[in-house]
């Protein structure tokens, strides 16, 4: 669980302030625990680049590593000898977050927005393409910062993913976010 400073606010944060958040981050980093719905957990480092690009690279014995880049998502098992999956990036819920611009008040975009005790929770669906799932944004305040979201998929599939603490304003290189599987180690 994470630790929290008690000088934050015991109200929800307005969606305006959290859209103009999640506009600043333009590159950014960070340590990750995922939790899937099978009850399995992974750990690893989370990069995005904004607009449209984010990579988790998994940490042993998972090694994985999934990409959203070129409009793409892929997942790739570095163990395994199947092909890579690939899907649109914009049929995701992370297209949500790595849109060019984020506007939370987008019309029929949030579904709900509330102060659960803890962190303001945002349930965001892409009004365009509802049935490919919706994400839960949770985020804390004073600074507001995204702490964790919830990815719950077409199938109702869930994964969670924590964030221990975004770092901002980093140099990443492009390959880093390359949707083929030659040269995934990248360059940081």
């Amino acid at each position: 669980m994470l630790s929290l400073s008690p000088a934050w606010a015991q109200d929800k944060l307005p969606l305006d302030a959290i859209s103009a958040y999640l506009n600043t981050i333009q590159t950014a980093q960070s340590e990750f625990t995922q939790f899937n719905e099978d009850g399995s957990r992974s750990t690893g480092m989370l990069y995005i680049k904004r607009p449209g690009r984010a990579r988790f690279e998994y940490a042993p014995p998972n090694s994985g590593v999934v990409i959203a880049g070129s409009g793409a998502v892929i997942i790739h098992d570095k163990k395994s000898n199947q092909p890579p999956e690939t899907y649109p990036l914009k049929r995701t819920p992370l297209n949500l977050i790595l849109a060019r611009k984020v506007n939370l008040g987008q019309a029929k975009m949030v579904e709900s927005h509330e102060f659960n005790g803890e962190f303001t929770v945002v349930r965001a669906r892409d009004p365009k393409d509802p049935e490919a799932g919706f994400i839960d944004l949770m985020f804390s305040a004073n600074p507001i910062a995204l702490r964790q979201w919830i990815i719950t998929n077409e199938q109702g599939t869930r994964t969670a993913v924590v964030i221990k603490e975004l770092v901002g304003g980093i140099s990443l290189a492009d390959s880093l976010f390359q949707t083929t599987v030659q040269g995934q180690g990248g360059n940081r």
